[in-house]
């Protein structure tokens, strides 16, 4: 069993549904406390819309997996488990049960909640995945940009299907009081924006990460296309675009004293010491420390949730 929650990236599952309650119970609920308003979507088709999710991306990291197999004997020998563990046709019975399940949860919920057009969020996604494997991360940034994508989605899954039902609900209310989501859509849309710049900004190192078993299978990844050296200045200038977005966020919108030390120390701080520890890095292992850091800071982002969370229930009135 330790060996399967390996192959589908328990923690980074964990990260998910973190996340997706997150934004739903310290992001969302309290913006619409502020309104009179409350979640319309219930405790179990969010947790089944958390399934669904959780389930198509631990498909998606199995199949990662076995098309990967050869090149990550050369990238990271002691982490292969496939064949060594898990045999290979065992792999994609699980990719297909997962898959299954995941999509299939999808689907109903989207149908149960009358917004059938969203279940094609769930049938798309799969292939996507499926092709990211097979074909788009031997592309040129492709991959890289797909990865991204499909993890700013994540946040954005929780008011896809919130902000309908509310609509559905307070509709008229909105209108006559000249409500809108706006802000809360920013929110939301900030945290999306925010895991897609740092999402993106690890795959570029991961394939730095992985340089050698990309280059001996021919993969047009960036680093073998461009060279690390030109590859590092990307993602410092990726870095820099990520700073200032941050900094605009601050100056702009989150102006308090404790958001601003939050970031410092817990996104800033880390963000600089990755920086050094790239412009230094020249080995696997030390491209993998840097891939840990920004890891870190994307957890550290989700984390201030909890600090808004706060802001928005006791600070503002």
């Amino acid at each position: 069993m330790k060996t399967y929650l390996r192959l589908v990236r328990l923690p980074n599952l964990m990260m998910i549904a973190f996340t997706m309650y997150a934004m739903r119970f310290l992001i969302v609920r309290p913006q619409l406390l502020l309104y009179g308003m409350d979640l319309q979507f219930s405790e179990a088709h969010f947790a089944l819309l958390v399934v669904s999710v959780l389930f198509i991306t631990a498909a998606g990291y199995v199949i990662n997996d076995y098309f990967d197999a050869p090149v990550d004997m050369i990238n990271r020998p002691s982490r292969v488990m496939l064949s060594r563990l898990i045999p290979r046709r065992m792999a994609i019975v699980v990719h297909l049960t997962l898959s299954i399940i995941g999509v299939a949860a999808g689907i109903y919920l989207s149908f149960a909640i009358r917004l059938s057009f969203l279940s094609m969020i769930f049938l798309l996604v799969p292939g996507i995945l499926w092709f990211y494997s097979t074909t788009y991360k031997r592309q040129f940034l492709l991959g890289n940009l797909i990865v991204a994508f499909l993890t700013a989605l994540v946040p954005l899954m929780v008011i896809l299907f919130e902000v309908p039902l509310l609509i559905r609900e307070y509709g008229r209310e909105m209108v006559r009081n000249q409500i809108d989501f706006h802000t809360l859509t920013a929110w939301v849309g900030g945290y999306a924006l925010f895991a897609f710049l740092f999402t993106l900004i690890r795959e570029i190192v991961k394939d730095m990460e992985d340089f050698e078993g990309d280059r001996a299978y021919g993969r047009n990844t960036l680093p073998v296309v461009l060279g690390l050296k030109t590859t590092r200045y990307v993602v410092l200038a990726l870095t820099g675009v990520a700073v200032v977005f941050i900094a605009a966020v601050l100056v702009l919108y989150l102006t308090d004293l404790m958001t601003l030390l939050y970031t410092v120390l817990l996104v800033m701080a880390p963000l600089a010491f990755a920086v050094f520890r790239l412009l230094r890095a020249s080995t696997a292992e030390q491209y993998h420390q840097v891939s840990s850091w920004l890891k870190g800071i994307m957890l550290a982002g989700v984390g201030y949730s909890f600090l808004a969370w706060y802001i928005m229930t006791y600070t503002i009135h």
